[in-house]
């Protein structure tokens, strides 16, 4: 049975897109960024802010807003039709205050299915300076485990091909990959 690595943000769920609309743009109302043109990840250039104030913002949504947030309906669609034909991890970047936040939210839809969560630390100047890995590929030569990889960002894509794993890329403006992710995700059964 293969072993599908799942990233969490934005794969699992649309966390960009929500806290763009219901967090950012609320508070920023002078603010014309739709969510489409966000074509860089992280996207503080395009807003014109600080690295540090977009990762202060994204953690006060994740924190008050993270549990709300809903599975993408095609990814959990898929999971329903083909979930047990795999087994399935979580391999997330996010901050260490806040990982309870998405491992509970990862059990709580799709906890029938993924049984592991990981986390590769996403830094913040408050957390201690100490990882074990600083990437997604350095946490899999690590791990040694997986034969799919599912992420949204192309630079954690292109580490687990090195490491000789397939991929499915789902799509988003700054990712600029063709296809659906109901189409992307069909991939999987192929492969």
């Amino acid at each position: 049975m293969k072993t599908i690595i799942w990233d969490v943000d934005d794969v699992l769920n649309d966390l960009m897109k929500e806290w763009l609309e219901k967090h950012w743009l609320p508070l920023h109302p002078e603010c014309t960024i739709r969510y489409e043109k966000l074509t860089e990840n992280p996207p503080h250039n395009i807003l014109h802010i600080s690295i540090e104030n977009y990762r202060k913002s994204l953690d006060e949504f994740r924190s008050t807003c993270g549990s709300e947030l809903r599975p993408v309906s095609e990814v959990y669609d898929w999971f329903k039709v083909n979930g047990s034909n795999f087994r399935h991890m979580a391999l997330t970047a996010v901050p260490l205050s806040l990982a309870h936040i998405s491992a509970a939210w990862v059990c709580k839809y799709f906890g029938m299915w993924i049984r592991s969560f990981h986390v590769v630390p996403s830094p913040r100047s408050t957390d201690p300076h100490f990882f074990y890995d600083r990437s997604k590929k350095e946490y899999l030569v690590w791990l040694k485990k997986g034969d799919i990889f599912v992420d949204d960002n192309l630079e954690n894509i292109s580490g687990a091909e090195d490491l000789g794993m397939k991929t499915i890329i789902i799509p988003h403006p700054w990712n600029k990959t063709c296809g659906s992710t109901y189409e992307n995700l069909q991939l999987l059964n192929n492969i």
